[in-house]
């Protein structure tokens, strides 16, 4: 789960729902106010129109049937007292509010209206019918009035605060989680959707990292995704036209120097002066590794091998037994238990260049090998360990440069022409793998060549 919030398209995801969700309730919030404001506004003028027909009534009834009228009074929301009941201090009287203004208006100049303050208990929290829920605080018109009749007799008019309106039913929350739930799949489609095509486009990118000849991207979807597909089609090719060229011209030239070194040799066994004719040779020899190594750099760079299943047990012990045949100390230990899809010849002479150079310049190679999970996705890693002085940190990177030497380390006496790191590599990178170089703590160097495990077909 991390790891899909962390990628493009969990990211387009989270802000689709959020940017939605944020939107969806916003609007709600302002739907809910404006009609709580509709609601304050239907129940205030309810209010005027109870308290003005309570009021008229009152005034309408003879004096000795008004004590029986008050008590109907909480029917239309409203709490009646006659003045010889309960009269107001004069010193009590408020300003005029806006609702006794309204309610001034709808009686005319016959009745005189004064506001009071009203009182806590009447237009306090009102609770709901069950006696275990806390109290909720209603809103809308609590005023009291007291009105002289037309006949001079006074009265205290209480208008009560409404009920309180009732909580969201309980399927309010399923349908809130089902509106969810369609934003989410809708989001999530729609982040496949747009990610769809980039991760196309990385993979391609992979792809022509280990094989140049891949098959180009198809030219489908929207036209800014067509333009895409084309430009990258036409880089490949570009690129691919370029290897080619360069990896002619090295295999070329490479090639052609081996007639003429050959016929060299051959006369040099014809110099009678013994000492030069074996610093000749030498020279020559040095000469003619260096072609061969040239033209195993140009075939690591070509790609022509076909990918094909292997069983990476068994080319780590063939590579280890040649090199202990040929008087090599080459020890090889663990096995994966893999195959992996590789081209054969070219990975083989991945692990000789590093198992020679194990033994060149560390005395002997130790070889491992195992299989790692790294981030849910699984990989076989060997590691060369070898017993030499190891190689500076400022250098790491300098030794897998072509014809790159270390004259510390190396001489021409070791045989080293300086490609062996840089065809590793390339083998390598071609199978979606790299070459890692450590210094140990206890001296000499390990060689770590990771690559991924694929499915074989």
């Amino acid at each position: 789960m991390i790891a899909f919030f962390r990628s493009m398209g969990g990211r387009v995801f989270l802000i689709l729902v959020l940017g939605v969700a944020a939107a969806t309730f916003l609007t709600w919030w302002l739907a809910f106010g404006e009609r709580q404001r509709m609601i304050g506004q239907f129940r205030e003028n309810r209010a005027l129109e109870q308290a003005e027909q309570f009021i008229l009534t009152l005034d309408a009834i003879p004096p000795a049937g008004r004590q029986v009228f008050m008590a109907t009074a909480r029917r239309f929301g409203l709490k009646g007292e006659l003045e010889n009941e309960t009269s107001a201090p004069a010193g009590a009287v408020q300003a005029e509010t806006p609702f006794m203004q309204a309610l001034g208006e709808r009686l005319g100049k016959d009745f005189q209206l004064s506001s009071l303050p009203t009182r806590q208990f009447e237009c306090g929290p009102m609770r709901e019918r069950r006696a275990d829920s806390p109290p909720r605080m209603v809103r809308g018109v609590c005023e009291t009035v007291a009105v002289r009749l037309r006949d001079g007799s006074g009265a205290r008019v209480t208008v009560l605060p409404p009920r309180p309106l009732p909580p969201p039913r309980g399927d309010f929350l399923y349908y809130l989680a089902l509106f969810l739930a369609i934003i989410g799949i809708l989001a999530f489609a729609v982040s496949r959707m747009t990610m769809r095509p980039l991760n196309r486009l990385a993979q391609a990118a992979e792809d022509i990292g280990k094989d140049i000849d891949h098959p180009p991207l198809p030219e489908r979807g929207a036209t800014e995704l067509r333009q895409a597909a084309a430009a990258f089609n036409a880089m490949q090719a570009r690129i691919r036209d370029h290897i080619r060229q360069r990896t002619q011209m090295l295999a070329a030239i490479t090639h052609d120097l081996q007639t003429p070194l050959t016929r060299l040799r051959l006369r040099l066994e014809k110099v009678t002066d013994t000492e030069l004719r074996e610093k000749l040779i030498e020279d020559l020899s040095q000469t003619q590794a260096i072609v061969r190594e040239g033209l195993d750099l140009a075939r690591s760079i070509d790609v022509a091998e076909a990918l094909q299943a292997l069983d990476l047990d068994s080319l780590l012990d063939s590579v280890c037994t040649d090199a202990v045949e040929a008087g090599q100390a080459v020890t090889l230990e663990g096995k994966t238990g893999v195959r992996i899809m590789a081209r054969p010849v070219a990975l083989r002479r991945c692990l000789i260049n590093l198992i020679d150079n194990a033994v060149k310049y560390g005395q002997r190679a130790e070889v491992s090998a195992r299989k790692e999970g790294i981030d849910g996705a699984m990989f076989v890693r060997v590691r060369i360990r070898d017993h030499g002085p190891g190689i500076p940190q400022e250098e790491m990177q300098k030794v897998f440069e072509p014809f790159y030497r270390l004259e510390s380390s190396r001489s021409r006496q070791t045989g080293g022409t300086g490609l062996g790191l840089t065809i590793a590599r390339n083998v390598a990178q071609q199978h979606g793998g790299s070459i890692a170089l450590t210094n140990l703590d206890d001296g000499g160097l390990e060689v770590v060549l990771t690559l991924r495990i694929q499915a074989t077909v």
